[in-house]
């Protein structure tokens, strides 16, 4: 899969309590040219989509204080935000926690551990270049 230069310069946001997947998704994202920043939790996240208004917010579901669909909704609840594409990240790949992520506005789902490739073409079916 070839990188568009529509990637180029994009802000993403990665919530996640793991390490490993915030530092995964920063370097793949990182080579494709995107600016990305990380948070350990929703309300580390909070602060940083105020500070830095993201394109796109990548956010784990299961993470302590603020899960997933509790920033989700939080962020969808903000009229500066609710058009921000928000794609849910999970171990799991059930049914429930898809529906449930479309519930609180989530646009997308995937499952960890992801490719490269998943992560790109998530981000460029909700970017517009």
């Amino acid at each position: 899969m070839s990188t568009p230069d529509g990637l180029k310069g994009l802000k993403v946001l990665v919530i996640d309590d793991s390490k490993t997947i915030r530092r995964t998704a920063e370097t793949l994202l990182s080579r494709e040219g995107c600016e990305v920043f990380t948070a350990v939790d929703g309300f580390d996240a909070l602060s940083k989509i105020a500070d830095h208004h993201p394109d796109v917010i990548f956010v784990d579901i299961m993470m302590p204080r603020l899960d997933g669909y509790q920033t989700c909704a939080l962020i969808k609840h903000n009229k500066s935000f609710k058009s921000t594409p928000v794609i849910m990240l999970s171990s799991k790949d059930g049914l429930f926690d898809r529906a449930r992520g479309r519930i609180v506005g989530s646009e997308h789902y995937l499952t960890k551990p992801f490719t490269r490739d998943e992560l790109l073409s998530a981000i460029q079916s909700h970017v517009s270049p």
